[in-house]
């Protein structure tokens, strides 16, 4: 009951999302000006450029949320995601002495303050526990081997871990399906790419993160044989579509993406859009919103670069509607 006058809002707002015809409406834009002008219109956000309209739109949906939902703890998931790309961004910009405090992404669960300190001073035991190891031995390795992305890695792995433990304790089926599809194919990009750029298997053991459908241990021995063998006994997998994936991948890596992407939008669909009770409604709504900002990014881009309306038309993600 908590959630009936957030479901009857969401239905409501739902409608101001972009629709299909919208989509082809922005497909045939040639400039900047004239999309950011049709989204202005749309009440998408404001600002004078793509990127300040994205901004806005996000500072939006997190305002309205805000004003209905029930429980904001219910999207610490999605903040958390958040928190990491703080730390990273402050360990990194500590690293290289650049200013980084622009590029901080709100809604997080950690002030940011809090995360400044704990790099500049090393003290992460001032980040959460869960974090504060993987933060120590991520400033570590980059410090030592000025490798970014192993740096990266043990801080994902963590970040993975936490998420699988929020999906445990929550009471939503979709964040549940949501969080396990998506550390499931985290750890399945990991691979892919350790395998493509021959990484070792010492790289992996620390990249790589225990979830359903996942045995770390014959991931790492196929991924340091090589692509082919990786795909070979990833093909055997079925679990969140994994086989069918491989065979996209195998013909396009974009399209891999793609289908990726789209697998989350039709879980969101599947247990949020018709759902008439409890926070799937909220939820859905806020993955119909990031994708939609991913959808205008896409087209935006193609824009800038002159691509062609049926060429950028192919690199689109399904929308919730």
């Amino acid at each position: 009951m908590e959630y009936e006058f957030s479901v009857g809002s969401v239905r409501a707002r739902e409608k101001k999302l972009l629709s299909s015809s919208d989509i082809d409406q922005m497909l045939t834009m040639q400039t900047e000006k004239e999309l950011v002008r049709f989204l202005k219109d749309k009440s998408f956000g404001d600002g004078e450029n793509i990127d300040s309209l994205i901004e806005s739109n996000t500072e939006n949906m997190w305002k309205y949320i805000r004003s209905i939902a029930p429980d904001m703890d219910l999207f610490e998931p999605f903040f958390i995601q958040n928190d990491i790309h703080n730390l990273k961004t402050v360990i990194k910009g500590t690293m290289s002495d650049r200013d980084y405090e622009n590029l901080f992404i709100t809604p997080c669960t950690i002030d940011t303050k809090i995360i400044i300190k704990a790099v500049e001073n090393r003290r992460f035991d001032k980040l959460p526990e869960w974090l504060a190891n993987a933060a120590d031995n991520a400033y570590a390795l980059l410090a030592e081997t000025k490798d970014a992305r192993l740096s990266d890695a043990v801080i994902d792995r963590a970040v993975m871990q936490r998420l699988l433990f929020e999906a445990k304790k929550s009471k939503s089926v979709f964040i549940r399906e949501y969080i396990n599809r998506t550390v499931f194919y985290s750890n399945i990009k990991i691979a892919l790419r350790a395998a493509k750029n021959n990484c070792s298997d010492s790289y992996l053991e620390q990249a790589l993160c225990e979830c359903d459908g996942i045995e770390v241990k014959y991931i790492i021995k196929n991924a340091v044989q090589g692509s082919e063998a990786l795909i070979k006994y990833l093909e055997k997998i079925d679990i969140y579509g994994c086989k069918k994936a491989m065979e996209i991948y195998k013909k396009s890596p974009s399209e891999f993406e793609k289908f990726v992407d789209n697998g989350t939008m039709e879980l969101a669909r599947e247990l949020c859009r018709h759902s008439c009770s409890g926070a799937e409604p909220l939820l859905g709504y806020y993955t119909a919103c990031e994708y939609e900002r991913k959808l205008v990014n896409i087209i935006a881009g193609g824009i800038k670069t002159k691509t062609p309306a049926d060429k950028i038309k192919e690199r689109l993600r399904i929308i919730y509607g």
